[in-house]
């Protein structure tokens, strides 16, 4: 397998706190990676140090072929390393379609800015509908997919996705997923997916893996890691 992402021996943290220790995982082009854990095992920290929002103390990530471990985050975002945050971070002052805008903020993206718009409002026919809403107005789910439709504005090739599911209900939770699964199907797009909802997670995913006070605990495919009993009693309350 050809693998779009690489992380490798990562170590990062905030101030004098420590929290990711040595971890390392691969991402394959086309392909769904997840990596789960109870709160405050290090997931989000993981995401914003492979994406340059927090300074790596040591190892080396490399995407699509280079090395870009202190590649500053916007940066990277211009490669195709695209993030969406916790809760989307939408700005809820400003209409959807303002929103959408933000997203292709690199040259690149801007210069596609018509027909990306085009794309994202075909993909999403809801945000079409919304588009001069004010992204505050917009329920939990519609956020999320105003985020990812966000993300595909700058043009991603790796979309690392943080907590998609938080706050949700279970039947827009199901939704998101969904939405998740399609992209990868339609775009050839690579995810890699944080998440609490170890179920959903693993079972969407083609390889997970488990994170522990900020190391890798577990690694496999995630039909094996829905199955393996310590997974399931830590994790899934099974």
């Amino acid at each position: 397998m050809s693998f779009i992402l690489s992380v490798d021996k990562l170590f990062s943290g905030y101030g004098e706190l420590p929290v990711l220790d040595a971890v390392s995982l691969e991402v394959g082009q086309g392909e769904i990676v997840s990596v789960v854990g109870a709160n405050g095992a290090g997931k989000t920290t993981l995401l914003l140090t492979i994406s340059g929002h927090l300074a790596t103390r040591s190892g080396r990530v490399t995407f699509d072929g280079q090395d870009i471990t202190h590649l500053p985050a916007h940066k990277a975002a211009e490669r195709g390393l695209v993030m969406v945050p916790e809760s989307g971070r939408l700005f809820p002052f400003m209409t959807v379609l303002e929103n959408l805008e933000l997203g292709a903020y690199h040259s690149a993206a801007r210069a596609r800015l018509r027909e990306s718009l085009d794309e994202v409002m075909t993909l999403f026919p809801l945000l079409a509908e919304r588009r001069t809403q004010l992204a505050g107005r917009l329920s939990g789910g519609e956020r999320q997919m105003c985020a990812v439709a966000r993300a595909m504005m700058a043009l991603p090739k790796l979309l690392m996705l943080d907590e998609p599911s938080l706050g949700l209900a279970p039947i827009m939770v199901d939704k998101v997923f969904e939405m998740v699964a399609s992209l990868v199907r339609t775009k050839g797009l690579s995810v890699l997916l944080v998440e609490q909802n170890v179920g959903n997670a693993l079972r969407m995913c083609q390889r997970g893996y488990v994170i522990e006070h900020g190391g890798i605990l577990k690694s496999g495919r995630g039909e094996d890691l829905l199955r393996d009993p310590d997974v399931r009693r830590s994790y899934m309350g099974l």
